[in-house]
């Protein structure tokens, strides 16, 4: 067992936030000792962007993030921008690309990103514990003490960046929440986001057969100006509906609530059919077929009740009309989300009302930190998470430093 190192920050979590938060404060010159209890990591990162790690947006900033306070983010993600990030992977020669809407990824997969920060932590002297679980954590007069698998260890500064809830099999848990509840904050409650919307089978019957189509719709939710729309791929699956579109609107759909989908954005779908009605010698299944996938056109025509063989010129305008308005505003209630398992971020975690949004430190407990995924700034989908990510990381290893040197101070004059 080693014996235990004097270190001036510890910190919980070997994911984005506490990798990176480690090699921020240790190139401040912090005595750093990171703690995880995952056999491998990052696995998240790992497995983040189907493999390519979406690290970043170019086009991140307080708007694309929720919250209880929405204004918290701001000062955080104002002094660690995406550019600083891209700076810093091209300083590591890491190739990368934009794949849609400012969304970046690596061109040679997310292992690159790891490597990274590891090396970004070695090179200032990081000491990482790993596997290593932590049975308890005691506050001191003068910080932290951790009762770890590998021993007791002791430091002024403590960071919590133990991620969230989402994807246990790769390890998640509640480890953090918990530890903030400990120390008195209050935590909003988790709540899966970015996730697959579900049906009952009963009225998702007739469009299980469309799983694994594909189509561009605008979704939107909730009311007045909470009202939040996107523009994005809608997939169908065998349970309900998936793709970015629903894992965006997911964060701010609530359940008993409606979504509302748009199937056809791009088109004045009454208008069209209207045109078609004057001058078109086709039936009403191939000309609705030549602006969406046939096999969806097939299916709304059948749940409408309306005959797809039917020449354009016969069809009532009654008819067109109300099969216009289905298609453009098809407001479904979902049953539920895939859960856990499936979704990519939590919604929900600590509290910000008793965080700093300069350090991310509590105004509870001085010296502890929460940063990531645990606290309650929640991203849209597209590199905006990873962003906080790092953001708050960098924002708290200031603060850490800060602290140190605040300690070193009182002790001078004592």
């Amino acid at each position: 067992m080693p014996a235990s190192p004097d270190v001036d920050l510890l910190i919980i979590g070997a994911g984005a936030a506490g990798l990176f938060c480690a090699a921020q404060a240790g190139q401040l010159g912090l005595r750093v000792l990171l703690i995880d209890h995952a056999p491998r990591l990052a696995e998240k990162i790992r497995i983040s962007g189907g493999g390519r790690c979406n690290f970043t947006n170019r086009e991140a900033g307080p708007a694309n993030y929720l919250s209880e306070n929405p204004h918290f983010c701001r000062s955080a993600l104002a002094r660690y921008t995406p550019q600083d990030f891209i700076a810093l992977l091209q300083k590591h020669g890491i190739g990368f690309h934009e794949k849609h809407r400012g969304q970046l990824f690596c061109d040679d997969g997310s292992e690159r990103i790891i490597q990274m920060l590891k090396d970004e932590c070695e090179a200032v002297g990081v000491q990482r514990w790993q596997p290593c679980t932590v049975a308890a954590v005691h506050a001191l007069a003068d910080g932290f003490e951790l009762e770890t698998s590998q021993g007791t260890v002791r430091a002024p500064s403590l960071v919590v960046a133990c991620g969230g809830l989402p994807v246990p099999k790769i390890g998640a848990s509640d480890f953090g929440l918990r530890l903030a509840q400990q120390f008195g904050h209050e935590v909003v409650t988790p709540r899966p986001a970015l996730v697959p919307l579900t049906f009952s089978a009963e009225s998702w019957a007739p469009f299980a057969e469309l799983s694994g189509l594909s189509l561009e719709v605008v979704v939107s939710a909730g009311q007045g100006k909470q009202r939040t729309r996107f523009l994005e791929d809608l997939l169908f699956t065998h349970r309900g509906l998936s793709g970015p579109a629903i894992l965006q609107i997911s964060s701010f759909w609530q359940p008993g609530q409606p979504i509302e989908i748009d199937l056809l954005p791009s088109l004045d779908l009454a208008a069209a059919l209207r045109e078609a009605k004057g001058n078109s010698r086709k039936q009403l299944g191939n000309v609705l077929g030549e602006w969406m996938p046939a096999r969806l056109s097939q299916t709304w025509l059948k749940q409408q009740g309306l005959d797809g063989s039917r020449p354009m010129a016969e069809c009532r305008d009654k008819d067109l009309e109300t099969l216009a308005r289905s298609l453009k505003q098809w407001q479904l209630t979902p049953a539920g989300d895939e859960g856990w398992k499936k979704a990519e971020v939590m919604r929900g975690g600590v509290s910000t009302r008793e965080l700093s949004s300069q350090t991310l430190e509590s105004r509870r407990q001085p010296g502890l930190f929460f940063i990531g995924e645990v606290v309650d700034v929640t991203g849209w989908l597209g590199g905006y998470n990873f962003q906080w990510a790092w953001a708050s990381a960098h924002a708290c290893a200031q603060g850490a430093l800060a602290r140190q040197q605040a300690l070193a101070a009182a002790q001078r004059v004592g």
